[in-house]
């Protein structure tokens, strides 16, 4: 019998990750100099926090068999409504507002009938919780900007909606409709909107909403001549005012689009997606702001404002791989210490821990024996390994460079 991976999973070898290391460091460290710190939380967690009120598809999550426990419990889609829960039951009596940011994996069941199918996931991203308004906003947007300069990543665009206006557009369609009008202007579909039982005058607002995407100008023009009620004009007017900012920021290759829709169905305002110029169809990350999501979660109810974002190191990987920055082999040891006879072994060990000592991020490996001295040397060539430390029975070494 073979083994393998579980279906949907996989293995990462050493190459593999060096690879995502490095895309994971460059993000923390753009992290740290704005000012986030790192929370990590339960990969396993109860499924109502995980549903988040039913904004998150049930079918998405992976459950976990319980004996004897009342409590439904599964693995998280996704680590913002973790997070969310982890602030408002955990952190009582911080000052916000609190920067935060995660790395870790997530895990997403898929129902589609494709074999082996990936379902674990890694994520990096940031939680910006109790500020809302313009700042916060563009703070959330600029910082992707910064963590894709930081992997040296040109050819990608922000596409920015705004779920309430979105919403608010899609509540002319009636319940029974809205859910299949929602999915449908979320694909672009065409057809499925020319054949659903509509009037025409809803008909022609489905299109419209399709036709709500392209650059700032042209799209904040088009929605400043619909019947807008007031919340709704306020909600344009701060978008427009968040455009303004983040061009003059000449940061963010940006397209408008009011069409956008999330699966993940806790946004109350901008919304984000980070795409690919070269590969249209990869989403390199999305993000949005979500105001009501903590109160699920607090005690009193207390609703408490947050965006955030999370960025896909799989996807991430796959475009920089034609960049060659990537690492291309993993990092050899520096040092071989070779002990000559038995009665070296402690004085071996002694002088490796000494080398290590030395350097901030000295790799030594220590020869366990059993080859001679021609065969020690080859398999530090083939590592790569730049310098043997022959240890004599007295405890002195002897340094012999393979460069």
């Amino acid at each position: 019998m073979v083994y393998q991976p579980a279906s949907g999973a996989r293995d990462l070898l050493p190459l593999d990750v060096e690879k995502k290391r490095w895309i994971e460091e460059r993000l923390q460290q753009v992290f740290h100099r704005w000012g986030y710190h790192r929370i990590i939380t339960s990969t396993l967690e109860r499924m109502d926090t995980l549903m988040a009120g039913e904004a998150i598809q049930r079918q998405m999550v992976i459950q976990l068999q319980q004996n004897g426990e009342d409590d439904e419990l599964g693995l998280r889609p996704e680590l913002t409504a973790s997070i969310a829960r982890t602030v408002v039951t955990r952190m009582a009596g911080l000052h916000y507002p609190q920067r935060l940011y995660y790395n870790a994996n997530v895990f997403r069941r898929t129902w589609e009938s494709r074999h082996n199918r990936q379902q674990e996931f890694y994520q990096a991203g940031v939680e910006l919780l109790g500020a809302g308004g313009l700042l916060a906003n563009a703070e959330v947007l600029l910082l992707v900007a910064d963590c894709l300069a930081a992997l040296g990543l040109r050819e990608w665009h922000l596409i920015l909606g705004e779920a309430g206006i979105t919403r608010s557009l899609l509540s002319a369609f009636g319940d029974n409709l809205q859910d299949k009008v929602r999915s449908a202007i979320a694909h672009l579909d065409r057809i499925t909107i020319d054949t659903l039982p509509l009037s025409e005058k809803l008909r022609d607002r489905a299109r419209m909403m399709m036709d709500l995407r392209g650059s700032s100008a042209d799209v904040l023009q088009k929605v400043s001549i619909l019947d807008l009620d007031e919340e709704q004009r306020e909600a344009v007017n701060n978008l427009k005012s968040l455009v303004e900012l983040l061009e003059s920021e000449k940061k963010l290759p940006l397209i408008l689009d009011l069409s956008l829709i999330q699966t993940i169905d806790y946004y109350t305002g901008i919304v984000f997606e980070v795409v690919n110029d070269t590969d249209q169809t990869r989403v390199l990350g999305r993000g949005g702001r979500y105001d009501q999501l903590l109160g699920l979660y607090h005690p009193q109810g207390e609703n408490i404002p947050g965006i955030g974002f999370g960025l896909n190191i799989e996807d991430l990987y796959q475009v920089l791989l034609s960049t060659q920055q990537l690492p291309q082999v993993i990092p050899a040891s520096n040092w071989l210490v070779a002990p000559e006879t038995p009665s070296a072994n402690a004085f071996a060990f002694a002088y490796a821990q000494k080398l290590r000592d030395s350097t901030d991020l000295a790799r030594v490996e220590i020869d366990l024996g059993g080859r001679d001295a021609d065969a020690i040397r080859q398999y530090a060539r083939d590592r790569g390994i730049a310098q043997i430390a022959w240890i004599k029975a007295d405890g002195s070494p002897k340094i012999e460079s393979l460069r």
